[in-house]
């Protein structure tokens, strides 16, 4: 189990990562954008990608021109993602058993996400993720997305570890700088969202597994 070797605490993002949304992400921008009379660019989820929820917002309203403050855009994403996260989105592969083996370890475990209040409570009711989960903060409530360090280095504090303790896990580029840029040792989760950002994602990362289970079976890749 050498990756957990001297870690005091395990730090998951959220959407791509611990649970399998971002599938529903793309259907709520085609859907969303669509209504407005436009198109999903390409790169949309590249260009959002880390930013936290409120950012988001801010830049749909501005690109996109749309006569909706940020936060009635916000409230119109949480009412057509609530349901969805509540009986549609599973874990990713492996994960539970995983989270089932850090608790039996007795290691610290916390959420970091780019994601609403809501939706964060929404998902841990769904999931049982309370029985796992020690602290979780969104990227809203520590003030700056990521790749900002901010958020992990709160939840880090919270969880009564030093960053350079922590293991961070993440699927995205800008999600895998936060966590380096907090000091911590990142694991970049296999997300196909993330495929044709892949080549980068494993020169940055520490690790790389496409399921949780290559942890606890020891085939995880050591980049």
């Amino acid at each position: 189990m050498k990756m957990l070797e001297n870690i005091k605490a395990v730090l998951f993002d959220m959407d791509g990562t611990l649970v399998d949304s971002l599938w529903m992400w793309g259907d709520i921008d085609v859907e969303y954008l669509g209504k407005h009379g436009y198109e999903v660019p390409a790169d949309l989820q590249h260009t959002i990608e880390g930013m936290s929820f409120s950012e988001a917002a801010v830049y749909f309203k501005e690109h996109f021109k749309l006569p909706s403050s940020a936060e009635e855009i916000k409230d119109e994403w949480i009412e057509m993602a609530k349901d969805k996260y509540a009986h549609e989105v599973p874990f990713k592969p492996g994960a539970l058993r995983f989270l089932k083996h850090l608790k039996e370890q007795g290691i610290p475990m916390g959420i970091a996400t780019s994601s609403s209040r809501e939706l964060l409570e929404t998902v841990m009711e769904a999931l049982k993720l309370s029985d796992y989960m020690d602290y979780c903060m969104t990227s809203c409530e520590a003030g700056a997305g990521k790749p900002a360090p901010d958020i992990y280095r709160k939840v880090a504090e919270q969880l009564g570890a030093v960053p350079e303790e922590c293991l961070v896990f993440e699927d995205t580029i800008a999600g895998i700088q936060a966590g380096l840029n907090a000091g911590s040792k990142v694991c970049a989760v296999a997300e196909k969202q993330s495929e044709s950002w892949k080549e980068q994602i494993l020169k940055l990362a520490d690790y790389y597994i496409e399921s949780f289970d290559e942890i606890l079976d020891g085939t995880y890749k050591r980049l």
